[in-house]
């Protein structure tokens, strides 16, 4: 999947099915959160930049590798 240089919106990941089931796999928990909808706008590169507060740098760029082969 293009990503394109992280500028991709969450949105357009959520509506892409297997990029979905990527953060499905992934971060379970947060799919379910009722504030993901307000999400649909933040970009790939500003979510990395908060998550990356909160989550290992492993689990973000194995999330990212999967996220490039869909």
């Amino acid at each position: 999947m293009n990503l394109k240089n992280n500028k991709i919106t969450v949105g357009e990941l959520l509506d892409y099915a297997p990029a979905k089931a990527v953060f499905q796999k992934k971060f379970a928990m947060v799919m379910r959160h009722p504030m993901l909808g307000a999400a649909r706008t933040v970009t790939l590169e500003q979510l990395i930049a908060v998550a990356g507060a909160y989550i290992p740098k492993k689990t973000v760029v194995d999330t990212l590798n999967e996220l490039r082969k869909v």
